[in-house]
């Protein structure tokens, strides 16, 4: 069986658009079959995009199982000093990314990155955002928790989503270890929006 946690290009293609609206501006992303989300933007995805917006996100941000790109390349399109680098292992994932930054003429302000969590992540980020793909398990997941530390900058937070009956409690007591530190900026219908902070000298965050 496929999921969209892996890179299977065997899954028929049948392309769609996921269409909506934040801070009276509408959306139009490019879907197809074998992505998370396919139809629709979910409500984790929606409800991280709508509390990072009014936050300084810094100069550059990694969007860690990107999909097709909604959370990097909204807060893109609303923050244009931003230099996103879109990363997923779902080529075609990455694909769409690419054509919807295209469509959002945001391309040159956007990296579009094949990567098993952060295999072929270089360098260090002010922010990096996900909404975890809690199916693949918790060697993905926590990794991708872990592996923060190593890919922010001092001063540098990691922001994710995750619903209650997913194990938000237990992912903020393991943030908690990890950072020293963690926020609950947002909770709605189950959903936990979490930031942890690297601990250092004092960023943008």
């Amino acid at each position: 069986m496929s999921h969209y946690f892996i890179n299977d290009d065997k899954v028929a293609s049948k392309p769609r658009n996921i269409v909506y609206s934040i801070n009276g501006v509408d959306f139009s992303f490019e879907s197809d079959n074998g992505v998370f989300s396919k139809n629709e933007l979910d409500k984790g995805s929606e409800l991280l995009i709508e509390t990072l917006l009014p936050l300084n996100l810094g100069n550059k941000l990694l969007d860690l199982g990107c999909g097709l790109g909604v959370i990097g390349l909204t807060l893109a399109y609303f923050h244009p000093g931003l230099n996103v680098t879109l990363s997923d292992v779902n080529t075609r994932a990455l694909s769409l990314c690419s054509a919807n930054a295209a469509t959002l003429m945001l391309s040159r302000r956007v990296t579009v990155l094949q990567s098993d969590i952060y295999l072929e992540i270089e360098g260090k980020f002010d922010s990096i955002v996900s909404n975890p793909p809690i199916r693949a398990g918790k060697r993905v997941t926590y990794e991708i928790y872990k592996g923060a530390l190593t890919h922010l900058i001092d001063g540098g937070s990691l922001y994710i989503v995750i619903r209650k009956q997913q194990g938000a409690l237990s992912v903020k007591a393991y943030l908690e270890e990890l950072f020293g530190n963690v926020t609950v900026l947002a909770r709605d219908k189950g959903y936990y929006v979490l930031k942890a902070t690297k601990v250092g000298l004092k960023g943008a965050n």
